[in-house]
């Protein structure tokens, strides 16, 4: 199995989260974009602020590598106004792929409608561009059966606001790799999480992140029937090895 082609290798702190500077922070997604290109790795997932340099980057090298970056990263919590101007400036830098934090918030305490008009309003705006679009529904936040209403709902949603050949480029994603999880529970993506999703997607595709450790993981997942992966160890992934970091 090609592993790279489902991967998106991703590097997401902040310099302040990190400890490096802005220029090793982005010399950081430079490797991470030539690690990409030399390996067949499908996508790189980076903040917003690096997306300028590394489609540059990527362009200059003739290659195909998607880049992607996340939006209302990493609470979710942001307005559907907010989440938007992030998003169109993402996609003024040259960014191929938007991943949303889904307000889950908003949806734990049952305001639907804030979520339905974020979800809305940010898939519509980037289905415009020719961007494929991914919600982040945070599964370590969730109970089995919030993740399994929460996916069923945004897979209603899209199917009713949405064209069919739009679908396959609106995703659900597991996880941001942030939420702070207690008692050693996982905060990234796990079997029964994924085939929760799965099961409730309908005809969205799932995108799982975070939690997939080893080659064996990588390809349980596809087999699952995910099409994307996302992970902070895509090389050792390809290379028959097992992840150092947790994402």
């Amino acid at each position: 199995m090609n592993i790279a082609q489902y991967l998106d290798s991703t590097y997401l702190k902040t310099p302040q989260q990190s400890g490096l500077s802005e220029q090793e922070t982005l010399q950081n997604d430079k490797d991470l974009a030539q690690e990409a290109i030399d390996n067949g790795i499908f996508a790189v997932m980076i903040r917003p602020d690096y997306v300028s340099e590394i489609k540059k980057y990527i362009q200059e090298r003739n290659s195909d590598v998607v880049v992607g970056t996340v939006i209302g990263f990493h609470e979710g919590t942001y307005s559907a106004d907010e989440k938007c101007t992030e998003a169109e400036k993402a996609i003024e830098d040259g960014a191929d792929e938007l991943d949303f934090v889904i307000n889950y918030s908003a949806y734990l305490n049952r305001e639907l409608d804030v979520v339905k008009d974020e979800f809305i309003r940010c898939t519509q705006l980037g289905l415009q561009h020719d961007k494929v679009v991914k919600w982040i529904i945070e599964i370590a936040a969730l109970t089995n059966e919030q993740i399994a209403d929460l996916t069923k709902t945004i897979s209603n949603w899209a199917e009713d606001n949405f064209e069919q050949n739009d679908w396959p480029k609106i995703f659900v994603k597991s996880s941001t790799g942030f939420y702070e999880t207690q008692d050693g529970k996982p905060n990234g993506a796990t079997f029964e999480g994924i085939k929760i999703m799965l099961d409730n997607a309908g005809k969205l595709p799932v995108k799982a992140a975070g939690g997939v450790r080893t080659p064996e993981d990588a390809e349980k997942m596809i087999s699952m029937g995910v099409q994307r992966i996302g992970t902070s160890s895509a090389l050792a992934l390809i290379k028959n090895q097992s992840a150092s970091e947790g994402y």
